[in-house]
């Protein structure tokens, strides 16, 4: 019970942790770029970078296949490259993960960046300072708060995914088996006590980083 129990557990945690890496230094960079960048079609990029707040999971799961399934140019060359298809592996969770996150982190480090008085980036570009340590040295500390809470959303929001992750990583127990695919095989196998320490879990670690986000704010 409990090596069954923790597998997807921890699974769950690798998965969101690798993706949160990524959603971070995604959400940084770009959100920097657009914070304060105007150009024809900023309206465009920005909507494809919040859709998959709002698309069903199904959707974007369908759309990584279609993406990165054998039939596909990309996954016919991640296939040569790799010797194996992305879909059904560790790396898909990962990915399916990233997509449906990102739109949380990029949207407030974007909030963050927007909100620095550009006086302050002036004073430091006056100085000397580079774009890159004007970036870590000013930027990122100023719009600390909004980063920290982005990357606890982004990684909770991870920890939970299912639709997508079934449809492109599937359930592969020790492989691709997080809490919330678990959760919905052991509801329909019947058992009930194990279906529930995963959804108690899961209602525990979401309290926690809620809690987190609004201790990080005040």
């Amino acid at each position: 019970m409990a090596e069954n129990f923790w597998a997807p557990v921890k699974l769950s945690i690798e998965i969101a942790f690798t993706s949160g890496i990524i959603v971070l230094i995604l959400g940084l960079i770009l959100g920097k770029v657009m914070a304060k960048a105007k150009f024809k079609g900023r309206v465009f990029i920005e909507t494809l970078f919040l859709l998959p707040l709002v698309l069903p999971p199904t959707v974007v799961g369908f759309l990584l296949i279609v993406l990165f399934g054998r039939q596909s140019p990309i996954g016919q060359m991640i296939e040569w490259l790799f010797q194996q298809p992305v879909m059904f592996t560790w790396w898909a969770a990962v990915i399916a993960s990233t997509i449906v996150a990102f739109p949380l982190m990029y949207q407030s480090a974007k909030t963050g960046f927007a909100a620095i008085d550009e006086d302050i980036e002036g004073a430091a570009r006056v100085d000397g300072a580079s774009e890159f340590r004007l970036f870590l040295l000013v930027s990122i500390p100023l719009s600390l708060k909004s980063i920290i809470s982005g990357g606890i959303l982004s990684f909770a929001r991870a920890l939970g995914e299912f639709g997508a992750t079934l449809m492109f990583a599937g359930n592969i127990p020790g492989k691709t088996q997080t809490i919330p695919t678990a959760i919905y095989i052991a509801l329909d196998s019947g058992n009930m006590h194990l279906a529930w320490l995963w959804v108690l879990s899961m209602i525990g670690i979401s309290f926690i980083m809620l809690v987190c986000v609004q201790l990080s704010k005040s």
